[in-house]
């Protein structure tokens, strides 16, 4: 965890304190703080913590390391933020694919854009900070995921059973930049900081064919919506955006009034209600549509907990019954999606055609997996999902084993390549079984 220099945190205490008692203020002077010698060496520093890959100038951070030296470009780039010649290169497009076969677009931006939008990030980012409201949980300091589900779990606790279970459809992709930058307007009134957003926001697109060739494929100074989904300041903004449904939920007291709680972490959120459904969706609909989002109604649904299960941000949920107790509970496990894809993807390292391959480097590979899947699913009840993960793991190992060594006898393998053999010779990373409580 990389720590914010004090000199940073200090500027960033101000500036939450100053938007905290002065709700309607909006910040004119901030500007100067974004080319600050000490914000962009931290701005870079960040940006080469998340491991990106190189944008649509294939400039990595090897080659400004190696060529330049990090000094010589913090100085160019600030420089062009002093003296107002910063432009935004285009944005890479890159094609993720997703488990149910379609594929979400990935835009990255250049590692020169992406510190220049950390440091803007850094000045502005304590000053919404101080307006978003408690029931938001994504992309904030100091709150996560697992603070999400848990404030979805004590809600289910208190007899909000009855759930709706929202997707928005293309989120990211059709956030109305005109309404977006209203949004940001309501506190930041300096005009060189609202420019730079909107230069990110209409960066051209730019994807590379199967022939090499590369292709405008959207943006540019016609594009009206969309954030692209890989840019630093990204996820900020779409956070910003969704924050005008919670004030809504917060300033109308829907919680109290509609018996109904919203919990949101970024574009996924559910609504838990205690007194019907008809009411709080009726108002999300009216909402999202006056946003110009809208609610993906064939993933969308509404969900009795007391009788199945939701999924939200990877964990499925359901209100269950203590079988020594009889009292009901929230149990909180990976979801089968999640499960699925661990399992999948641990297959995947140990099929038959990664044999030429040093055993060592598959099992490198499969404990990067096995470590990052469970250092996020870890958490409640997990202990029979991460059994079955463990067993997995074990099982294709092993039967990876056989296929080197030609086995084909399978107790003759399992005497040669126990379980412990497993983990004591050949490293394999040990998924712990035990439900892990805060």
């Amino acid at each position: 965890m990389l720590t914010t220099p004090e000199k940073i945190r200090i500027l960033q205490r101000k500036l939450y304190r100053k938007a905290k008692q002065e709700p309607t203020y909006r910040f004119y002077a901030l500007y100067d703080k974004v080319f600050r010698a000490d914000i962009l060496s931290h701005a870079y520093t960040l940006v080469r913590a998340n491991k990106g890959s190189a944008g649509i100038d294939g400039v990595t951070f090897e080659a400004i390391e190696e060529r330049e030296g990090v000094s010589a470009f913090l100085a160019e780039l600030q420089e062009a933020l002093r003296s107002k010649t910063y432009q935004a290169s285009p944005v890479k497009r890159v094609m993720i694919p997703k488990t149910d076969g379609t594929e979400r677009p990935l835009g990255i931006p250049t590692i020169r854009d992406r510190v220049a939008q950390m440091a803007v990030k850094l000045v502005i980012e304590p000053i919404f900070e101080a307006d978003f409201c408690e029931c938001s949980y994504g992309f904030r300091p100091k709150k996560s995921a697992h603070d999400a589900v848990d404030d979805v779990a004590y809600t289910l606790n208190k007899g909000y059973t009855e759930i709706i279970d929202a997707d928005l459809s293309k989120y990211f992709d059709t956030i109305p930049h005109a309404k977006l930058m209203a949004v940001v307007a309501e506190r930041i009134s300096d005009g060189e900081i609202l420019h730079l957003i909107k230069t990110w926001l209409k960066a051209p697109v730019i994807e590379k064919g199967r022939d090499g060739k590369q292709r405008n494929i959207g943006g540019g100074k016609g594009n009206r919506k969309g954030t692209p989904q890989g840019g630093v300041i990204s996820p900020l903004l779409a956070n910003l955006y969704l924050h005008l449904l919670d004030r809504i939920w917060e300033r109308h007291r829907l919680e109290k009034k509609l018996g109904a709680r919203l919990v949101r972490f970024a574009d996924d959120f559910v609504v838990l209600c205690r007194q019907g459904t008809e009411q709080p969706m009726a108002i999300t609909k009216r909402v999202l549509d006056k946003l110009g989002l809208t609610l993906n109604e064939a993933k969308s649904r509404v969900v009795d907990a007391m009788k199945e299960g939701f999924t939200f941000l990877g964990f499925e949920l359901q209100k269950r019954k203590n079988w020594r107790t009889g009292k009901s509970y929230p149990h909180v496990q990976p979801s089968k999606k999640s499960l699925k894809k661990i399992k999948d993807h641990i297959t995947a390292l140990t099929s038959r055609n990664r044999s030429p391959l040093p055993f060592e480097a598959i099992v490198k590979e499969v404990n990067t997996a096995l470590i990052g899947w469970t250092g996020y699913f870890h958490y409640r009840n997990c202990s029979r999902v991460l059994k079955q993960v463990r067993e997995h793991a074990q099982f294709r190992l092993r039967i990876h084993l056989y296929r080197r060594h030609k086995i084909r006898d399978r107790k003759t393998g399992l005497k040669r390549y126990t379980n412990s053999m497993l983990y004591e010779r050949y490293g394999l990373y040990k998924v712990p079984t035990t439900a892990v409580w805060r």
